[in-house]
């Protein structure tokens, strides 16, 4: 009878320190993010190896959902005259101590999982992460978004290719557009877009 008693009471004791805890609220690294929240216009460049460049433009709305922690990005654009369309989340990773994301497009069946950290001056956020090459083979990829300010971004894209040197493949200026707001994900409630 006391070994069934103490079998009964044992997971309720281990239980009760979880429950007492909170969940976890984010922090100064996600409020950073939260703070790109906004309907972007994008003019995209890309760099071909030949050295010739091919330009388009295109619309990035970005919301701020999940508890607060993540950023999501919807991009839609064209691409030689295709449409495409992306989408990408981007937290930060206490546990790791870096930020995280993830991306993956019409272009590609392949999803990119990436991780990285801001500069000193908290301007300059550098991820890396594999991802298909143009010889679609995988490849180590470099995205640097600089925050200019609170309006203005410059994304640049770099591959690694086989012999080991980086190439920029692509460079988009985001400019804050004046009627965009973000909006929560998955819901209806208008977030700040200022930084």
């Amino acid at each position: 009878m006391k070994n069934r008693l103490l079998a009964c009471l044992l997971p309720l004791l281990l239980l009760a320190p979880l429950s007492a805890q909170e969940p976890p609220k984010p922090g100064p690294q996600h409020q950073k993010l939260a703070a790109n929240a906004g309907v972007w216009d994008a003019a995209m460049e890309f760099h071909n190896p030949d050295g010739s460049t091919m330009k388009s433009t295109g619309v990035s709305t970005m919301t701020h959902g999940l508890g607060g922690f993540w950023l999501f990005d919807d991009f839609t654009g064209d691409f030689m005259g295709a449409p495409f369309h992306g989408k990408g989340a981007t937290g930060f990773d206490p546990s790791k101590g870096k930020y995280v994301g993830t991306w993956m497009d019409s272009m590609s069946p392949s999803m990119m999982v990436l991780e990285g950290d801001f500069d000193a001056a908290g301007k300059v956020l550098t991820m890396t992460g594999m991802g298909v090459g143009m010889d679609g083979k995988p490849a180590k990829h470099r995205m640097v978004t600089t925050h200019v300010d609170a309006k203005t971004m410059r994304f640049e894209m770099f591959v690694t290719g086989a012999d080991g040197k980086e190439t920029k493949m692509l460079t988009i200026s985001y400019t804050r557009s004046a009627d965009g707001g973000g909006k929560e994900h998955g819901g209806d409630k208008p977030k700040s877009g200022g930084k």
